[in-house]
């Protein structure tokens, strides 16, 4: 029996994993793609699933469940993509087996990310089969789709989402859904498949051309690459959610959908061309169809519109709409004005703001990493040197040492959930080249800026059960490293003695620096402060903190330069840092 839904694309693809039968799935949380493996959960009767500890540990997984015959999915955001192109480039050598699909999330403009980057190019890079949905329902039907596309030709297939498709909810018709209706392929031993030494490899590097000639014909017989006809001698050929800016931009010329976008549908894409005075290739990012379409000797024009860098919309497609047809588009309602600026900002009361404070006044060269934390590289903090990419901190701060020398205080900082995920090997390093780094390790037990997700120093799984709680200080002993200290976030005498002794002691350090994460935890440190104005001399030094619960009060004396600080008693939590960091002793808790 049919039903419709509104869903995101990322809550259409954990059910079209239920629908299609998938028996393993594996991710790292990342945005925007977090939200398809805390919807998988919801199935977990039925689908093994888990929060890896890396990308590439969740690709291993699904390439493994895929070779022992059931059906597999994967999830990450793109950087993701990066970590686990390592066992990717080899499977995609051996083949699946049982149906194995990667929801690849990118993130166009870079909401929540260090870069950005196309991941289609990495599916032409891999010869994967490439899914890009335009919205939910192409999410759902698309993910069907690419598992038994996937075991049919023994191919992984991605679903490439971005940002914008991710979490935009639209109806969803998720069909007659039948869970059950395929059964796991039986294993059958066969090293000459399954083990990719050079002698078997070799085979397989003919294999995969073979079948890259399949899934062209595939792909140009394939319904989710087509032609929609239009008026005039302007074409558009467009992928993804750019198609629905193109359809809202362009409502009435000749549009050609690539819906599996590698291989290419190269000779539909011809025949749609041919009767057309003009072809235009509207993508977002790079100009993966528009390289792969000239290269078959299609002319397609490159306009002088941008629209290679940041996210597409229609307001930029309306310019495009000029330079082509010399016409605008019905104008959209302006947005909102006077809106105040909200810059991101560590939370009121938050455990990374005090090592950071304690950092910039130790004037130390730290060398960040992914997470929260990164916020402590804004003014007035200031606490960050460098954010590379997961786990990058301790080895750039390895690096930075053997440039700099002996005498500049340098600190990796990362936190918990990015160290079990890439920093454990960077430690190791430092102990085993014997290189004097401090490494802070901001633990508050959860993977907090992605929402919350478990990781293995939590103690709880991705369902909630409990699990082995592992302490960084004993990875840290275990990797030989002598220098190890545990101490609490919010006391910044014992911070500043910490970290000042890990900095100058010459041989390699860890300080793990505990504390909840206050969303999560609903932490409390005691009362709310509040701010003597008698005893306050605005000297500014509760506003280095960067504490949005420190706000300013009224300019007193009529200068427009010194402000006395004033507590909002709604949003402290009682850590003290103000109080801690005043010389006047004017700030103190609020009665009971």
């Amino acid at each position: 029996m049919s039903e419709k839904r509104l869903l995101s694309a990322n809550e259409a693809i954990a059910q079209a994993a239920y629908c299609a039968d998938c028996r393993v799935a594996a991710a790292y949380p990342g945005t925007p793609s977090t939200e398809v493996m805390e919807n998988i959960a919801r199935f977990h009767g039925e689908i093994n699933c888990e929060w890896s500890v890396n990308e590439k540990v969740a690709m291993e997984i699904a390439i493994g469940a895929s070779l022992a015959g059931v059906r597999s999915l994967v999830a990450m955001k793109h950087v993701g993509l990066n970590v686990a192109m390592d066992p990717l480039m080899t499977f995609t050598h051996m083949g699946a087996v049982g149906g194995m699909v990667i929801i690849n999330a990118d993130d166009p403009g870079m909401h929540s990310s260090q870069n950005e980057q196309d991941n289609r190019s990495l599916a032409k890079f891999a010869r994967c089969l490439l899914f890009e949905p335009s919205d939910s329902q192409e999410a759902f039907d698309m993910t069907v789709a690419a598992f038994e596309l996937s075991e049919k030709f023994h191919v992984p297939a991605i679903v490439r989402t971005t940002t914008r498709t991710a979490h935009t909810s639209t109806v969803v018709d998720t069909g007659d859904c039948q869970r059950g209706a395929v059964e796991p392929i039986a294993y059958v031993k066969d090293p000459q498949r399954n083990v990719a030494i050079p002698a078997f490899a070799r085979r397989m590097r003919f294999s995969v051309e073979k079948r890259m000639e399949a899934l062209r014909e595939l792909s140009e017989a394939s319904a989710f690459n087509r032609a929609e006809p239009g008026e005039g001698d302007v074409g558009i050929v467009t992928s993804g959610v750019a198609y629905s800016y193109v359809k809202e931009v362009f409502p009435d010329i000749p549009v050609f959908k690539v819906g599996l976008c590698f291989p290419p549908p190269l000779e539909k894409i011809r025949a749609f061309a041919a009767p057309l005075q003009r072809l235009v290739v509207v993508e977002e990012s790079d100009p993966v169809l528009a390289e792969q379409i000239r290269a078959a000797g299609i002319p397609a024009l490159e306009p002088k519109t941008e629209l290679r860098m940041m996210e597409l919309n229609p307001s930029r497609l309306a310019t495009l709409r000029e330079e082509l047809l010399g016409t605008t588009p019905p104008v959209a309602a302006p947005p909102q004005s006077g809106i105040p600026i909200r810059p991101p900002v560590l939370c009121a009361g938050c455990s990374h703001r005090g090592p950071f404070y304690i950092l910039s006044k130790l004037k130390a060269t730290v060398c960040g990493d992914i997470g929260c934390y990164t916020l402590g590289s804004a003014a007035p903090l200031s606490g960050m040197d460098t954010c590379v990419c997961m786990g990058a901190s301790i080895g750039s701060a390895i690096g930075m040492r053997k440039a700099f020398g002996p005498d500049k205080r340098i600190a990796a900082v990362i936190g918990d959930s990015t160290f079990f995920h890439s920093g454990i090997t960077g430690m190791l390093d430092a102990a085993y080249n014997k290189v004097p780094v401090a490494i802070l390790v901001l633990d508050n037990r959860i993977t907090a800026m992605t929402g919350h997700q478990e990781n293995p120093g939590s103690g709880h799984t991705l369902l909630g059960e409990i699990s082995t709680e592992v302490r960084v200080a004993d990875l840290a002993r275990a990797c030989g490293i002598q220098h190890v200290r545990e101490v609490e976030a919010y006391d910044l005498a014992v911070l500043e003695a910490a970290f000042k002794e890990a900095l100058d002691c010459g041989e390699p350090a860890v300080v793990v620096v505990r504390g909840p994460c206050v969303l999560h935890a609903g932490y409390r440190g005691g009362a709310a402060l509040t701010v003597d104005e008698d005893a306050c001399t605005a000297c500014g030094a509760c506003f280095r903190l960067g504490c949005p619960a420190i706000i300013r009060g009224a300019d007193k004396d009529g200068t427009g330069k010194r402000f006395k600080s004033h507590i909002d008693p709604q949003a402290c939590i009682g850590c003290t840092l103000c109080a801690q960091v005043c010389r006047f002793n004017a700030i103190s808790p609020l009665p009971e």
